[in-house]
Protein backbone atom coordinates (compact mmCIF):
# COMPACT_ATOMS: atom_id res chain seq x y z
CA UNK A 1 0.00 0.00 0.00
CA UNK A 2 2.74 2.61 1.28
CA UNK A 3 4.67 2.06 -2.23
CA UNK A 4 1.36 2.49 -4.22
CA UNK A 5 0.89 5.72 -2.60
CA UNK A 6 4.62 6.74 -3.05
CA UNK A 7 4.05 6.23 -7.08
CA UNK A 8 1.32 8.10 -7.21
CA UNK A 9 2.40 10.71 -4.96
CA UNK A 10 5.41 11.13 -7.06
CA UNK A 11 3.31 11.03 -10.63
CA UNK A 12 1.32 14.02 -9.16
CA UNK A 13 2.58 17.48 -10.34
CA UNK A 14 3.13 20.18 -7.98
CA UNK A 15 2.70 23.27 -8.16
CA UNK A 16 5.48 25.81 -6.49
CA UNK A 17 6.03 29.13 -6.32
CA UNK A 18 8.91 30.80 -7.85
CA UNK A 19 11.20 32.33 -6.20
CA UNK A 20 11.40 36.53 -5.50
CA UNK A 21 13.04 37.92 -8.33
CA UNK A 22 12.89 34.64 -10.53
CA UNK A 23 10.98 34.46 -13.64
CA UNK A 24 8.13 32.13 -13.87
CA UNK A 25 8.09 29.85 -17.30
CA UNK A 26 4.81 28.05 -18.61
CA UNK A 27 5.89 24.98 -20.33
CA UNK A 28 4.36 24.14 -24.04
CA UNK A 29 0.81 23.56 -23.95
CA UNK A 30 -1.68 21.43 -26.07
CA UNK A 31 -3.69 22.38 -29.00
CA UNK A 32 -7.48 22.98 -28.17
CA UNK A 33 -9.49 24.06 -25.34
CA UNK A 34 -10.42 23.58 -22.24
CA UNK A 35 -14.15 24.47 -20.47
CA UNK A 36 -14.50 23.90 -16.39
CA UNK A 37 -17.29 24.30 -13.80
CA UNK A 38 -19.89 26.67 -15.37
CA UNK A 39 -18.56 26.71 -18.98
CA UNK A 40 -15.16 28.46 -18.13
CA UNK A 41 -12.99 29.02 -20.81
CA UNK A 42 -9.72 27.26 -19.62
CA UNK A 43 -7.75 27.98 -22.47
CA UNK A 44 -4.81 26.03 -23.48
CA UNK A 45 -4.49 22.54 -21.79
CA UNK A 46 -6.83 23.45 -19.32
CA UNK A 47 -5.61 26.30 -17.57
CA UNK A 48 -7.65 29.07 -16.70
CA UNK A 49 -7.70 31.86 -18.96
CA UNK A 50 -8.32 34.54 -16.49
CA UNK A 51 -5.46 33.53 -14.46
CA UNK A 52 -1.83 33.34 -14.57
CA UNK A 53 -0.48 30.23 -15.11
CA UNK A 54 2.66 30.52 -12.76
CA UNK A 55 2.24 32.85 -9.57
CA UNK A 56 4.57 35.65 -9.68
CA UNK A 57 4.12 39.03 -8.47
CA UNK A 58 5.75 42.39 -8.87
CA UNK A 59 7.17 43.73 -5.70
CA UNK A 60 7.84 47.14 -7.49
CA UNK A 61 4.91 47.90 -9.15
CA UNK A 62 2.75 46.90 -6.43
CA UNK A 63 4.48 49.33 -4.24
CA UNK A 64 3.98 51.91 -6.65
CA UNK A 65 0.86 51.50 -7.88
CA UNK A 66 -0.64 51.05 -4.52
CA UNK A 67 0.30 54.80 -3.56
CA UNK A 68 -2.14 55.86 -6.98
CA UNK A 69 -5.56 53.69 -5.59
CA UNK A 70 -8.62 55.36 -4.66
CA UNK A 71 -9.11 56.27 -0.84
CA UNK A 72 -11.97 54.64 0.54
CA UNK A 73 -14.22 57.83 0.76
CA UNK A 74 -13.50 58.47 -3.23
CA UNK A 75 -14.00 54.46 -4.09
CA UNK A 76 -17.32 54.49 -2.60
CA UNK A 77 -18.50 57.88 -4.24
CA UNK A 78 -17.39 56.37 -7.35
CA UNK A 79 -19.18 52.41 -7.14
CA UNK A 80 -22.11 54.29 -6.12
CA UNK A 81 -22.07 56.21 -9.57
CA UNK A 82 -21.42 53.04 -11.30
CA UNK A 83 -24.15 51.52 -9.19
CA UNK A 84 -27.18 53.70 -10.09
CA UNK A 85 -26.05 53.28 -13.94
CA UNK A 86 -26.47 49.85 -13.50
CA UNK A 87 -30.10 49.92 -14.55
CA UNK A 88 -32.07 49.85 -17.48
CA UNK A 89 -34.47 52.14 -16.89
CA UNK A 90 -32.13 54.88 -15.47
CA UNK A 91 -29.94 54.22 -18.87
CA UNK A 92 -33.10 55.41 -20.77
CA UNK A 93 -33.70 58.01 -18.60
CA UNK A 94 -29.98 59.37 -19.10
CA UNK A 95 -30.11 58.46 -22.43
CA UNK A 96 -33.11 61.20 -23.37
CA UNK A 97 -31.50 64.06 -20.74
CA UNK A 98 -28.33 63.68 -23.21
CA UNK A 99 -30.54 64.98 -25.77
CA UNK A 100 -32.06 67.95 -23.88
CA UNK A 101 -33.54 69.14 -20.64
CA UNK A 102 -36.76 67.69 -19.47
CA UNK A 103 -39.65 67.62 -17.40
CA UNK A 104 -40.99 65.01 -15.42
CA UNK A 105 -44.20 64.73 -17.68
CA UNK A 106 -41.77 64.51 -21.00
CA UNK A 107 -39.71 61.84 -19.57
CA UNK A 108 -42.36 59.71 -18.26
CA UNK A 109 -44.03 59.98 -21.44
CA UNK A 110 -40.55 59.08 -23.39
CA UNK A 111 -39.46 55.99 -21.46
CA UNK A 112 -43.00 55.01 -21.47
CA UNK A 113 -43.45 54.77 -17.62
CA UNK A 114 -45.40 56.51 -14.72
CA UNK A 115 -44.85 60.01 -13.67
CA UNK A 116 -44.33 58.66 -9.89
CA UNK A 117 -42.04 55.89 -10.86
CA UNK A 118 -40.01 58.54 -12.79
CA UNK A 119 -39.82 60.77 -10.25
CA UNK A 120 -38.17 58.31 -7.98
CA UNK A 121 -35.52 57.18 -10.01
CA UNK A 122 -34.47 60.98 -10.53
CA UNK A 123 -34.23 60.80 -6.58
CA UNK A 124 -31.84 58.22 -7.05
CA UNK A 125 -30.19 59.94 -9.93
CA UNK A 126 -29.70 63.50 -8.30
CA UNK A 127 -28.17 61.99 -5.04
CA UNK A 128 -25.49 61.12 -6.76
CA UNK A 129 -25.43 64.32 -8.71
CA UNK A 130 -26.02 62.17 -11.97
CA UNK A 131 -28.58 64.68 -12.51
CA UNK A 132 -29.40 68.52 -12.02
CA UNK A 133 -32.97 69.78 -11.31
CA UNK A 134 -33.96 73.88 -12.56
CA UNK A 135 -37.28 74.74 -11.32
CA UNK A 136 -38.95 77.37 -13.53
CA UNK A 137 -42.41 77.94 -11.94
CA UNK A 138 -44.61 75.31 -11.44
CA UNK A 139 -42.49 72.95 -13.83
CA UNK A 140 -39.33 71.17 -13.05
CA UNK A 141 -36.96 70.68 -15.45
CA UNK A 142 -34.01 67.72 -15.23
CA UNK A 143 -30.24 67.48 -17.10
CA UNK A 144 -27.83 65.57 -16.79
CA UNK A 145 -25.22 67.34 -14.08
CA UNK A 146 -22.33 68.38 -16.03
CA UNK A 147 -20.24 67.24 -18.61
CA UNK A 148 -18.36 64.55 -16.52
CA UNK A 149 -21.53 62.93 -16.86
CA UNK A 150 -22.05 63.53 -20.47
CA UNK A 151 -18.81 62.46 -20.93
CA UNK A 152 -19.47 59.12 -18.65
CA UNK A 153 -22.60 58.08 -20.84
CA UNK A 154 -21.00 58.96 -24.34
CA UNK A 155 -17.88 56.84 -23.42
CA UNK A 156 -19.62 54.00 -21.69
CA UNK A 157 -22.57 54.10 -25.51
CA UNK A 158 -18.60 53.62 -27.30
CA UNK A 159 -17.51 51.22 -25.55
CA UNK A 160 -19.88 49.01 -26.27
CA UNK A 161 -20.43 49.91 -29.67
CA UNK A 162 -16.88 48.63 -30.50
CA UNK A 163 -17.21 45.24 -29.21
CA UNK A 164 -18.70 43.70 -32.67
CA UNK A 165 -15.23 45.52 -34.09
CA UNK A 166 -13.34 44.37 -30.80
CA UNK A 167 -14.17 40.60 -31.54
CA UNK A 168 -13.48 40.77 -35.16
CA UNK A 169 -9.97 42.03 -34.22
CA UNK A 170 -9.04 39.83 -31.85
CA UNK A 171 -10.11 36.89 -34.04
CA UNK A 172 -7.86 38.03 -36.85
CA UNK A 173 -5.08 39.05 -34.28
CA UNK A 174 -5.40 35.07 -32.90
CA UNK A 175 -5.05 33.73 -36.76
CA UNK A 176 -1.82 36.64 -37.26
CA UNK A 177 -0.09 35.26 -34.05
CA UNK A 178 -0.44 31.86 -35.02
CA UNK A 179 0.86 32.55 -38.33
CA UNK A 180 4.07 34.21 -37.04
CA UNK A 181 4.51 31.61 -34.93
CA UNK A 182 4.41 28.67 -37.27
CA UNK A 183 6.92 30.35 -39.32
CA UNK A 184 9.25 31.58 -35.92
CA UNK A 185 8.76 34.91 -35.89
CA UNK A 186 7.75 37.09 -32.73
CA UNK A 187 5.55 39.86 -32.61
CA UNK A 188 7.07 43.55 -31.99
CA UNK A 189 7.40 43.74 -28.39
CA UNK A 190 5.29 46.40 -26.78
CA UNK A 191 5.59 48.95 -23.93
CA UNK A 192 7.54 48.25 -20.99
CA UNK A 193 5.03 47.17 -18.79
CA UNK A 194 6.76 48.23 -15.22
CA UNK A 195 7.55 52.22 -17.12
CA UNK A 196 6.13 55.12 -14.93
CA UNK A 197 3.05 56.51 -16.59
CA UNK A 198 3.35 59.73 -15.11
CA UNK A 199 6.80 60.14 -16.43
CA UNK A 200 5.75 58.77 -20.12
CA UNK A 201 2.99 61.91 -20.32
CA UNK A 202 5.91 64.18 -19.41
CA UNK A 203 8.04 63.33 -21.48
CA UNK A 204 5.06 63.21 -24.54
CA UNK A 205 4.71 66.96 -23.73
CA UNK A 206 8.15 68.18 -22.77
Amino acid sequence: MSNHSNVVAADRPSRQRPEPGAIAHQGPTAKGSHHGPGGRDLGPAGVDAASCAAFHAHPAKIARLRRRLLDTRSASALADIFKVLGDLTRVRMLNALAQAELCVCDLAALVGLSESAVSHQLRLLRNTRVVRSRRAGRMVFYALDDQHVTRLFREGLGHVAEWPQRALRDRDGGRMSAATGSLGLSAAPGADDDRDADAAVRGKTE
